[in-house]
């Protein structure tokens, strides 16, 4: 089936749309008396992120342990724990069957580690993505079992594996199912199904990572093992895992909140002092000191490198490197990781051109992007889907097309959940799953004309009557020369930043524009001096390189403060989240 037919079917203005700035109003009166201890910068913050009391803002800035984290309150736990202390006892092979992404990759090596200091015999197996494609499959269980595999623990998929979980009893294989995504309505028929999304699990936080539930099977390991009397290695600590919990964690974007806030915390305090062979030669070749790493070098610079191996080939690398003990060895794989993310950049841009020609003749009225193409590479779609998304303010698909399977990645915005839609679309899908806001699918050639045109129908009766108009939240409006570094120090407090608890975001206005000039590889990025008259602060603008022209003579910023340092030199930085010219003043 040809692309190109796709140009006449969905419509769309090919412009980047305004932003919406949305500043919140002061905290109440009461609110900002309880909060009276912090400075009101950081009452407005605190405020924003509805927290209302002192009590709470100190349960939140110390990033507390939530009272109901006992891991033997999932569903399916129990049974779990002991399926896998029999077969340890028993010397019976364990596979741990992961995902190729950075939260699979490091929640199946959680798993094999952990096993492997309590003598297990255990394997780590990742899919391939370009030939096995996301999550169980029936040839991969048929090999695990011919090589004597009795037991399979899936990490970050499976809950939607039905086929596979009933293959998986006909071969004799007993398969405990560990997953974070959104279940369907029938739950796979495993020995043990651990999901917090499933119904009725009583557990209390449902927005843990696929590796914060393998760190929860771990936990539970241990603690019947307590229960039981039996000893436990002396170097067998759980939270010597939480390095790789904070990493898969913050790559997989869930919420930093609640449980996942205190597990991040944790973990990124791990990274810093971390022993971990492949982690040191990760952040050496990253050019990242780990005594100063944070979740936002994480987000940017580790979870990167880590997706890099199982979008371009085979996640194995990345998996070897966090397992690896030999200081070469991780040397090697860190290189090769560095490379492969590099040349993951350059891919990612040459489809984000095409898939942007693919849309060029869509006209007006889209409610739904889609482009597809036999030569894009499917390890990299989800990254232009994102950024169609980001930059166009629709659900977005970016799918590859084989000769008889198109496999596509969606993203999607606040207004449009787009697991659900595909749901309403089972019927016409081989395999699907995801969270609200991103997605994947694989659909016969034969079917993908008539899949489009349903998912366009949903999105418009969902969409049509409301106003698409991107929106950027700040914390607060700040005069320019009130930026000051302890500032800085107070907003480092509400570390790990992230999904629902976003890196503080000021607005400064009627800037003067000091200087100006494009930066980057491609000149995609912008360099600038800004100055309100009293102070000047240097500003780096990320893929704003289109404005070094067009900047207009007073303008006002939305961004972040931070530290860039470069060549041993620390300097105060605004991170640019937006641009838009200053409006006249009465």
């Amino acid at each position: 089936m040809n692309s190109t037919i796709f140009k006449i079917c969905y419509t769309f203005i090919m412009s980047s749309q305004t932003k919406r700035w949305v500043i919140p109003a002061p905290p109440p009166p009461e609110v900002s008396a309880a909060l009276s201890e912090y400075p009101a910068y950081m009452r407005q913050i605190l405020h924003n992120r509805g927290i209302k009391d002192a009590a709470e803002a100190k349960f939140f800035l110390a990033a507390s342990e939530p009272a109901q984290t006992d891991p033997f309150l999932m569903l399916g736990m129990a049974a779990a724990v002991d399926r896998l202390q029999a077969a340890i006892q028993k010397q019976e092979r364990i596979a741990i069957y992961g995902d190729y992404d950075a939260d699979g990759v490091t929640a199946t090596a959680l798993l094999v580690e952990f096993f492997e200091k309590l003598g297990a015999d255990v394997i780590g197996y990742i899919p391939n993505r370009f030939e096995e494609g996301y999550g169980l499959n029936n040839e991969a269980l048929a090999n695990l079992h011919e090589e004597g595999i009795r037991l399979v623990v899936s990490v970050d998929c499976g809950v939607r594996s039905i086929e596979e979980a009933r293959y998986a009893r006909e071969l004799g294989l007993d398969l405990i199912i560990t997953d974070h995504h959104h279940p369907a309505d029938e739950i796979p028929q495993a020995l043990s199904v651990i999901n917090p999304k499933q119904p009725g699990d009583p557990y209390p936080e449902k927005n843990l990572s696929g590796v914060g539930i393998a760190y929860k099977l771990a936990s539970a390991f241990i603690l019947q093992q307590e229960k039981q009397g039996d000893s436990i290695p002396s170097h067998l600590k759980a939270e010597d895992l939480l390095d790789l919990v904070a990493i898969g964690t913050i790559a997989d974007m869930v919420p930093l909140m609640g449980e996942n806030r205190y597990l991040v915390r944790r973990g990124v305090e791990k990274i810093r002092s971390t022993r971990r062979q492949g982690l040191h030669s990760l952040m050496a070749a990253a050019g990242l000191r780990a005594a100063a790493a944070t979740s936002g070098d994480v987000s940017f610079m580790l979870g990167p490198r880590l997706n890099a191996a199982g979008r371009l080939e085979s996640a194995l690398t990345a998996f070897s490197l966090l397992i690896s003990k030999n200081v070469g060895e991780a040397s090697d794989l860190a290189q090769k990781l560095e490379a492969q993310n590099r040349d993951r950049q350059d891919i990612t841009r040459t489809i984000q051109a095409k898939a942007q020609e693919l849309i060029k003749q869509q006209t007006a009225k889209a409610y739904l992007l889609f482009a597809v193409d036999p030569e894009f590479n499917p390890g990299v779609v989800g990254l232009v889907a994102s950024r169609l998304t980001e930059t166009y303010y629709r659900p977005s698909i970016v799918a590859f097309q084989g000769p008889e399977f198109t496999r596509g990645s969606c993203r999607s915005i606040p207004e449009f959940h787009i697991t659900e839609a595909l749901d309403a679309c089972s019927s016409l899908l081989e395999h699907h799953g995801g969270h609200a806001a991103a997605a994947g699918f694989t659909v016969r050639n034969e079917n993908l004309a008539e899949l489009m045109q349903r998912l366009e129908e949903i999105a418009k009766t969902q969409l049509e009557d409301l106003e698409l108009q991107p929106t950027l939240k700040a914390d607060l409006e700040l005069a320019l020369s009130e930026l000051k570094p302890e500032i800085l120090t107070e907003i480092e407090r509400l570390q790990p930043t992230g999904q629902t608890n976003p890196a503080v975001v000021f607005v400064s206005r009627r800037l003067s524009v000091v200087s100006s000039r494009q930066v980057g590889k491609d000149m995609s990025h912008l360099k600038l001096r800004v100055t309100d008259g009293w102070v000047t602060f240097d500003a780096i603008a990320f893929r704003f390189g289109d404005k070094h022209n067009q900047m207009p003579p007073k303008i006002d910023l939305m961004y972040t403060f931070e530290i860039n340092e470069f060549n041993g030199q620390k300097t105060f930085q605004l991170n640019v989240r937006d641009i838009q010219p200053s409006q006249q003043l009465k």
